[in-house]
């Protein structure tokens, strides 16, 4: 009798507890997960500029600026040295954090500022954006990267890093114009590939992706364009 009047007292003290408990509407589950700013940015930064362009051709429409291609390019020029530093800036941080598509502005150069011109400010700027990119990786790891990009895309391209001809496979991708240079530079930079290494693909390489992209889309641009 002494055994289960002693026990009593403790059942019921426990009872109240455990009924809380089960009352609570989040018992059982896990705390809800914050999202993360920098993936939440990278997913959203695609349509932030896409609004900025429609933006921007709204106002050359307006403005005159885009009725002709002579209207542009005095646009251009009465930029002065500011409209070519706009462009180099805008070029690079393109390639670094794709608000705006690389490949958009390798087109515009060409037209904006002529064949050799413009190809030439899209060497130097996509050459810079490369680079940056580079050391980007080489000092912050992986882990930037697959919040950057699609996790499935990153561990896809891992898999070249584990490949012994994966710095001859790189240098191919990189004188393509339709592989995706920015995540591979990434990339590149969490391998033991030596900076030199990467510095002379980039410059040797490059030209070819953007003579055979921006040169070829910008001549049939300025070719169908009613101008």
């Amino acid at each position: 009798m002494s055994t289960s009047t002693g026990s009593l007292p403790r059942l019921r003290a426990d009872f109240p507890a455990s009924a809380a408990a089960a009352d609570r509407p989040d018992a059982g589950t896990a705390p809800p997960t914050r999202r993360d700013p920098l993936r939440l940015a990278a997913q959203l930064s695609p349509l932030l500029g896409l609004g900025v362009s429609i933006a921007l051709v709204w106002w050359g429409l307006e403005t005159g600026v885009l009725q002709s291609l002579e209207n542009l390019q005095v646009f251009i020029d009465s930029l002065g040295a500011w409209g070519p530093v706009a462009f180099l800036i805008a070029s690079a941080a393109s390639v670094v954090f794709p608000i705006v598509p690389a490949g958009l502005l390798v087109i515009a150069g060409p037209v904006l500022f002529g064949p050799i011109e413009g190809t030439i400010y899209n060497y130097v700027a996509v050459c810079a954006g490369s680079l940056l990119n580079f050391a980007i990786a080489r000092h912050v790891g992986l882990g930037l990267i697959e919040r950057l990009f699609r996790p499935r895309t990153v561990e896809k391209f891992l898999g070249w890093t584990r490949s012994g001809h994966f710095t001859r496979a790189f240098a191919f991708a990189i004188a393509l114009p339709i592989a995706p240079d920015d995540l591979l530079c990434y990339i590149a930079g969490t391998t033991r590939m030596r900076w030199r290494t990467y510095v002379a693909i980039i410059l040797l390489c490059k030209p070819w992706a953007l003579i055979a992209y921006g040169l070829g889309v910008s001549a049939l641009v300025l070719r169908f364009l009613p101008w």
